[in-house]
């Protein structure tokens, strides 16, 4: 009779040692790549002139959170664009700003501090920013759009979805059915309020679309504010719908249906630019055979690798975590 283990259950019983002996209070961090901690660099895309045009990406959903992943991490895009927004105020060099944009949205809060950066880069800087919009350009990706002095959609992009959405996951149903029951002691009524583990009240339903209402407002505010919108296409895109580009041109939403090297032309357009001007990128590792449509600032992407992978694509947490949201669902993938 032979005892031995087969081959084949080896590695899983590896796996499973391996699993378990990370598991207690002290988890092991290993960073083997440095592509979240080098500093950021000035790469040339085009041109050989003196003056710049920066291009600046903004890619997947639009949130605070850092990537984080059992071998690579890096740092959150709220805070690499930021960074990228204050290195280039050092630059006197730099005339332009292109926004390039591929979002389906993120968090109220983070989308409104993108804008609120951006607007600030723009009053420090008097530079002209440029947003082209990529495959999606909705909801919080559209609302870091407004700063922009001008709106380049591609043919295909998406765009719109101007509202809210907080989703809240529901657990009661399933608690009852199996015969699980959660005891909660509170000092106010509406302490728990938004709990998955039991039914909202009316009066709680009425108090989270009030939220709902209010971060709603500002949105359409802000679109007031910055597209010179009709009432009529202004109650169009209050009803948080998409838009196809043409459609959304039409509307107001953007200033001209194009590509990305119509963006660039703009940008020179608009300051004056020679046809020499120098178009650069910020990143912390060099890229080969870079170019226009490859500009993220690391190597890293949006989903690192994880020692325990649960299949679920890392931009659905904000909606897992319970959180206002500037964005839209289908436009999430992995």
């Amino acid at each position: 009779m032979n005892d031995s283990i087969p081959p084949k259950a080896i590695f899983p019983i590896i796996l499973l040692l391996l699993v378990l002996s990370i598991s207690g209070c002290a988890t092991p961090k290993i960073n083997l790549f440095a592509f979240g901690t080098e500093p950021l660099q000035e790469f040339t895309l085009e041109g050989d002139g003196k003056q710049k045009i920066l291009v600046i990406q903004v890619k997947g959903i639009i949130w605070d959170e850092r990537k984080e992943g059992f071998i690579l991490s890096g740092p959150s895009m709220l805070q690499e664009i930021v960074s990228q927004l204050r290195k280039a105020e050092a630059d006197t060099n730099i005339k332009a700003l292109i926004l390039k944009i591929d979002s389906p949205g993120g968090t109220v809060t983070a989308s409104d501090i993108i804008y609120h950066e951006l607007m600030r880069f723009k009053e420090k800087t008097s530079i002209k920013i440029v947003a082209v919009m990529m495959d999606l350009a909705a909801s919080g990706g559209y609302y870091i759009s407004l700063p922009a002095d001008y709106i380049v959609a591609h043919p295909t992009t998406v765009t719109g979805s101007v509202g809210v959405l907080f989703p809240r996951w529901q657990a009661y149903g399933l608690m009852e059915k199996i015969g699980v029951k959660r005891d909660v002691s509170k000092s106010g009524k509406h302490k728990d309020m938004g709990s998955p583990f039991r039914e909202p009240t009316r009066e709680e339903i009425k108090i989270f679309q009030g939220l709902i209402d209010g971060l709603n407002n500002r949105f359409i505010a802000l679109v007031k504010k910055h597209r010179n919108l009709s009432p009529e296409a202004l109650e169009e895109v209050s009803t948080a719908r998409v838009f196809l580009a043409d459609d959304a041109f039409q509307i107001g939403l953007i200033d001209e249906v194009g590509y990305l090297n119509d963006a660039i032309e703009q940008s020179k357009k608009m300051t004056n630019l020679l046809e020499d001007a120098k178009i650069i990128t910020y990143r912390r590792v060099e890229q080969p055979d870079d170019n226009l449509y490859n500009t993220a600032t690391t190597q890293l992407g949006t989903r690192p690798l994880s020692l325990i992978d649960l299949g679920l694509p890392r931009e659905m947490m904000p909606l897992l975590q319970n959180r206002f949201c500037y964005i839209w669902e289908p436009g999430i993938s992995d």
